[in-house]
């Protein structure tokens, strides 16, 4: 399916559908009999995106602090099986390959509301989402020809979840996703939103300038997909999930994901409906909490479609590809994004898989977007 333009709330806002509807009884990969998802339905593809914006002036420096171990897990470095590990992986989750990474640091839980706090107060730092969108740098993401919006399109604004009241069409993400004026890491449901009482909850509505921004203040860097990958398998060997097997709706709850009908029924049978306080639920083998659903975690990596064949005979400390490439987004550069959210559930997104990739332009923030750091020795 080619890109689709959808106008949210009479504002035009250019997202990528990227939901590969072909219906294919098997693929060969690698010369393998694996048989990839055929789900037109997913949540790796289908990810709005928002204005590109600019971002000349906003140039973070490090804070000048020896990074602290404080809140922070040393994860051993080893080799592992890089990839798809069931029958619900997609195409660019393959082939699998053997990838080593060496030791490093993560932080325990994702980066909360009162930790990304304490980053603006410092640097006086202004988010993409509380930016107006730049036309200039719009426009190298679309078409060749593609028109201007309207003027008072441009203000400030980001990404929603407003969920409907009834069952909806899964391939149109217009219908809970709404791109709100005033809505950033403050107001992350809109300008009458706010996160008082919730300094302990993952900081959301940051784009990947914004987390790469704070992990240079901190004195740390956004994970490489590899290394993610490495820390949330927690030790298991080819397990679907952090902690093993397990389907994820079987036994006590293990993360913060969507249970019930997708996207107009949550159940809440894990406690929460939109995300939770970090930590609400047990960590993996190293020791990290949250590394499986609550947000997708921005990596450092640009996204490539073709990028695991590329290193399919293995690979040391792979960085990703030098430039990205979707080829049901062609005109948009994205990163990658890693771990599933609340959002997620089997029958429309298995983001929680440890090998789920999930792609976005880098300068989108979500409801359901947030990060988490890592460090070397």
């Amino acid at each position: 399916m080619k890109s689709i333009v959808f106008i949210f709330l009479q504002i035009i806002v250019l997202m990528t559908v990227g939901c590969k509807q072909k219906k294919e009884s098997s693929t060969s990969v690698a010369k393998s009999e694996h048989k990839f998802a055929t789900d037109a339905v997913t949540c790796h593809s289908s990810i709005p995106k928002r204005f590109a914006t600019a971002t000349q002036g906003d140039t973070i420096q490090p804070s000048g602090k020896v990074f602290s171990k404080e809140g922070m897990v040393k994860v051993v470095g080893g080799s592992f099986m890089m990839g798809g590990d069931n029958d619900q992986a997609v195409e660019d989750e393959y082939p699998k390959h053997k990838v080593t990474v060496n030791a490093f640091y993560m932080d325990k839980y994702e980066v909360t509301n009162g930790q990304f706090r304490k980053f603006v107060e410092a640097t006086h730092y202004k988010t993409v989402a509380e930016r107006v969108p730049d036309w200039n740098e719009l426009k190298k993401q679309l078409p060749p020809g593609t028109e201007k919006p309207a003027p008072e399109t441009f203000v400030p604004a980001s990404l929603v979840f407003t969920p409907p009241k009834s069952a909806v069409d899964l391939n149109d993400y217009s219908s809970w996703w709404s791109w709100v004026p005033g809505a950033d890491w403050r107001h992350p449901s809109g300008p009458t939103s706010n996160i008082k009482g919730k300094d302990n909850y993952p900081v959301t509505q940051v784009c990947w300038d914004d987390a790469k921004a704070y992990a240079t203040w901190a004195g740390k860097r956004l994970p490489t997909e590899a290394e993610w990958e490495w820390a949330a398998r927690g030790g298991l060997s080819n397990a679907i999930y952090p902690w093993g097997n397990e389907s994820i709706g079987e036994g006590k709850p293990r993360a913060n994901f969507w249970q019930g009908h997708f996207p107009n029924l949550n159940t809440k049978t894990d406690g929460f409906y939109g995300t939770s306080p970090v930590g609400s639920f047990l960590p993996n083998g190293y020791g990290i909490y949250d590394i499986a659903g609550n947000v997708w975690e921005w990596c450092e990596d640009w996204y490539g479609n073709d990028y695991y064949k590329e290193i399919k005979n293995g690979a040391i400390n792979p960085t990703g590809p030098s430039k990205s490439f979707d080829p049901d987004d062609p005109y948009t550069p994205k990163k990658v994004a890693r771990g599933g959210s609340f959002m997620c559930n089997d029958s429309y997104c298995s983001g929680y898989r440890v090998a789920r990739r999930m792609k976005s332009s880098k300068d989108s923030g979500m409801s359901n977007m947030g990060f988490r750091c890592v460090a070397q020795e």
